[in-house]
């Protein structure tokens, strides 16, 4: 009876783990997790060959740069862990653990705003980071609060970042430009679902504005070199999506927090204490999925108040700092963007009844991070639009191999930049072996329930002759 009642529990998790199989979560961040116990992640690999010059001056001097020869690069841009657990009661724990780039560590980097300095990365546990970890109290489908390191799913890409919701075979460049990717910070969130409606509304700590670029905006103001989270100053996120008409979910997004003087040490004087930086999004996006055809698109506007004094803030003069920049920063930036992919395979009988899938898609994006010139100040080579075309092949669900020729359009002062790109990711739950042991037993999810109600009767009646 011992083992029936340790087989009793385990095969109670794994019926709901192998009912979770037949959905793709799109992140831990939307609380679909299945069982008590729920492992899952995703990851990418990708190969690039770039027909365009990688020197630190192609923009300063691109006559001489016209002709340069291509370069190429492997990548495993994110590799990435779900881990979750259901405490019962209505508490439940998630995290998930990213490695970026394929490693851990110091790494070094070129930068571009500095003339071509090499600089080693300070980013918080080098490129390892905890990109979630949170405690959540559910009061039912329409209330939860969340307390931890959260994602703020603010523009189509943060709020769906995962492999298996783009298909280029690197996120998108707009949002991945102009916006932390993915935008993680520690706050509190309260959501739920009502309805044809999903909310969500974030209070966090601010950005901090000793990281914004001219090339990048707010892309790094998220990141902290420290050992915590400075929280001088606060921001709040919110976001809202319809589900109303079959295959289509309509969101929008925002974000409002002041990001000047959020660090450390804190300067009580100068620009530090005199300005607020305020940083305002506004974002709308949506996802199409229907009769064979996958259309998604977004448009991200930005504002930050104060851009011409962060020249003047003290850690960006400081050569010492971590923070030390000398390009001004853009009041404004924006990202628009567009992807539509046919599924071939759903003609064809053979392969769709084996649910294979083969998108043929394109993609157009224009975006500008530094969209208004600070004090007459000009980086031009910062506008950008960028077309690509590929496939998607899906020989399982959950794993998409993908390949594609893209070419970003500066403007004409500048040379163009053509690539071709191949990777391949997967994304999903893992069922820990479950699904095999149904199969083997020949049992579907109703035969295994009522196995478990058979057992638990067992169980009972044990229980009474015990007592």
């Amino acid at each position: 009876m011992i083992r029936q009642v340790i087989f009793t529990s385990v095969l109670m998790g794994c019926c709901v783990a192998a009912d979770a199989q037949g959905n793709v979560a799109d992140s831990l961040n939307n609380g679909e997790i299945g069982s008590r116990l729920s492992v899952g992640g995703y990851g990418e690999v990708g190969y690039s060959r770039n027909f365009y010059s990688d020197h630190v001056s192609r923009y300063s001097q691109p006559e001489a740069h016209r002709n340069d020869p291509s370069h190429g690069r492997f990548d495993i841009p994110h590799a990435v862990v779900y881990l979750g657990y259901d405490f019962g009661k209505g508490w439940s724990f998630g995290t998930e653990i990213e490695f970026e780039h394929g490693g851990n560590g110091i790494a070094y980097e070129k930068e571009d705003e500095e003339g071509g300095e090499w600089e080693q990365e300070t980013e918080k546990g080098g490129e390892v980071e905890l990109e979630q970890f949170w405690i959540q109290k559910s009061f039912g489908r329409w209330a939860n609060i969340r307390a931890g390191h959260i994602v703020v799913p603010v523009g189509l890409n943060n709020a769906h970042h995962e492999p298996l919701n783009f298909f280029t075979v690197y996120r998108p460049e707009g949002e991945n430009t102009i916006l932390p990717s993915t935008w993680h910070q520690t706050g509190v969130s309260f959501w739920g679902r009502y309805g044809d409606f999903r909310y969500e509304a974030q209070f966090l700590a601010g950005l901090n504005a000793d990281h914004f670029t001219n090339t990048g905006w707010i892309n790094k103001g998220h990141k902290s070199p420290l050992e915590f989270d400075i929280a001088n100053k606060y921001g709040a996120a919110l976001r809202v999506d319809n589900y109303t008409v079959t295959g289509l979910r309509v969101g929008v997004s925002g974000y409002y927090g002041h990001s000047i003087g959020n660090s450390y040490p804190r300067n009580a004087n100068g620009v530090d204490a005199e300005y607020k930086g305020v940083v305002a999004i506004g974002s709308v996006d949506f996802t199409y999925n229907n009769h064979n055809w996958i259309i998604r698109g977004q448009a991200d506007y930005g504002y930050l108040g104060d851009a011409e004094e962060l020249k003047y803030v003290y850690n960006r003069l400081n050569s010492k700092s971590p923070y030390k920049h000398s390009a001004y920063v853009s009041k404004n930036a924006y990202a628009v963007g567009i992807e539509a992919g046919y599924d071939l395979f759903s003609q064809i009988h053979c392969l769709r009844n084996s649910q294979q899938r083969m998108y043929v898609f394109g993609r157009y994006e224009q975006y500008n991070p530094y969209a208004s010139k600070t004090k007459g100040v000009g980086y031009d080579y910062t506008a950008v639009r960028r077309m690509a075309l590929g496939i998607n092949y899906h020989p399982v669900r959950q794993v998409v191999v993908k390949a594609e020729y893209s070419k970003r359009f500066l403007k004409s002062l500048y040379n163009n930049e053509p690539s071709v790109n191949l990777g391949i990711a997967y994304e999903g739950w893992f069922d820990l072996g479950h699904t095999k042991l149904a199969q083997r037993e020949q049992y579907d999810v109703q035969k295994l329930n009522d196995r478990i109600n058979q057992l638990q009767q067992q169980l009972n009646a044990l229980e009474q002759k015990t007592l």
